[in-house]
């Protein structure tokens, strides 16, 4: 019986389907050929080898997992382990400490660090360059969009990336702490799937091509 189940099991990560770039995220995901599913109920969290949060608008995502009833069981299955990506808003959703953001925003506290809200300013001053991201070989291209930049990390939190040049030379933008992992680009927009392959073979410990 315990061979059957081994066989047949087949993991699945979970996409915050509230608001912002989900369908980004699941062709990534159906590119490395990992089931996904819509997690927009708590109901949704379950059996989920890990979950993204995408990219949005924080303080929405946070009334619609307020509204859904999502909020601490999301908050509960982090706690216990779930591996978790963010990218950009996510990146905010999953910190300890939020600048410049609502008083009432969600801090799920999955990752140690003091992220800065729209730190690389509007719309208007979105940006794409190259990173040396830690664990990929070549460089890895970031597009940045009202991003925000991780201004302090705790102990243990890996620094993964950071802007090489410019105005924001410097700045972390990319961090993993234990199981979750987060940037303040959109790598799920660029055609590249080294950054979720990273997150899912070495955060969620799945075996993907």
């Amino acid at each position: 019986m315990t061979e059957l189940l081994t066989e047949t099991y087949r993991p699945v990560v979970g996409v915050l389907a509230l608001q912002g770039g989900v369908v980004e995220h699941e062709r990534v995901l159906d590119d490395l050929g990992v089931a996904h599913r819509k997690v927009r109920l708590p109901e949704h969290l379950d059996g989920l080898s890990a979950i993204i949060l995408p990219g949005g608008e924080s303080t929405t995502m946070s009334k619609l997992m307020r509204f859904n009833g999502l909020l601490e069981p999301l908050s509960d299955a982090l706690r216990g382990g779930l591996p978790a990506f963010g990218t950009c808003a996510g990146m905010i959703l999953l910190a300890s400490t939020v600048l410049d953001t609502r008083d009432d925003a969600v801090r799920l506290g999955a990752l140690d660090v003091t992220v800065r809200r729209n730190a690389f300013g509007r719309q208007v001053d979105s940006f794409e360059t190259d990173l040396a991201f830690a664990g990929i070989d070549g460089p890895v291209p970031a597009t940045f969009i009202r991003a925000p930049w991780v201004e302090s990390v705790g102990e243990g939190v890996e620094v993964l990336a950071t802007v090489p040049e410019g105005p924001a030379a410097g700045a972390i933008v990319a961090v993993r702490d234990g199981a979750v992992m987060a940037t303040s680009f959109h790598p799920e927009v660029d055609g590249d799937v080294r950054v979720h392959r990273l997150f899912l073979r070495e955060c969620a410990g799945l075996d993907v091509a």
